[in-house]
């Protein structure tokens, strides 16, 4: 069962009820925290995103995921201040999601975590630096000037509401090396030391085979 069939298959009565709940205690877990305002934008961002259409674009090929760099690329094309302002916005969501429940698969494709990582990071600080003005301005931007800075530890904390049913083994060790490496998760870390593993970094120019 992938991440997206098992949020669909969640019995609860109310799906924004259980992703507060469970990001909440994921952020508790990993002795990190959030403004209440943020930790709603990302239970608001998680409950939409759980309807595939909401995440996915129309294509004639069928539902497809754009990349995040043809977002960035739409973003500085765009031709309003509004519509940049839309389009990083999405850039920052859909990189969150993804980097937070669907890490394990990036091992098998071109980008990795660290890339949605670095990508949704900028686009919510580039939206921090634009929402200035009026009071709700200020708040949106507060919001966004956090996801920014904490955006490592709350793909962390959301690894951990998509991996709620999966105990990791020893083969997860390789996986979650390289995404200790490649970010410095604390949660991946956590993961090596209670699988037996005191991770320690490849010295420079040696790679893993």
């Amino acid at each position: 069962m992938n991440e997206a069939t098992a949020i669909a298959a969640i019995d609860v009565r109310n799906l924004r009820e259980f992703f507060r709940d469970s990001l909440h205690a994921a952020l508790l877990r990993q002795q990190s925290s959030v403004e209440d305002h943020t930790e709603h934008y990302v239970v608001n961002l998680l409950t939409m995103f759980a309807r595939s259409e909401a995440l996915f674009d129309d294509t004639p090929d069928g539902p497809r995921l754009k990349p995040l760099a043809l977002m960035l690329a739409d973003a500085a094309d765009a031709p309003s201040a509004g519509t940049r302002s839309r389009t990083l916005q999405r850039l920052g969501d859909v990189s969150l999601f993804m980097a937070g429940f669907f890490a394990r698969g990036f091992a098998r494709k071109l980008v990795d975590v660290d890339y949605h990582i670095a990508m949704g990071g900028r686009a919510y600080g580039t939206l921090a630096d634009t929402c200035r003005t009026g009071a709700r301005g200020r708040a949106l931007g507060a919001v966004f000037a956090e996801l920014a800075t904490k955006f490592h530890r709350l793909v962390d904390a959301l690894n951990d509401v998509s991996e709620m049913a999966h105990c990791h083994d020893q083969r997860d060790v390789l996986r979650q090396y390289e995404i200790w490496l490649k970010t410095g998760s604390p949660r991946a870390h956590s993961i090596l030391r209670g699988l037996g593993i005191e991770p320690t970094k490849v010295p420079a120019g040696r790679r893993l085979s």
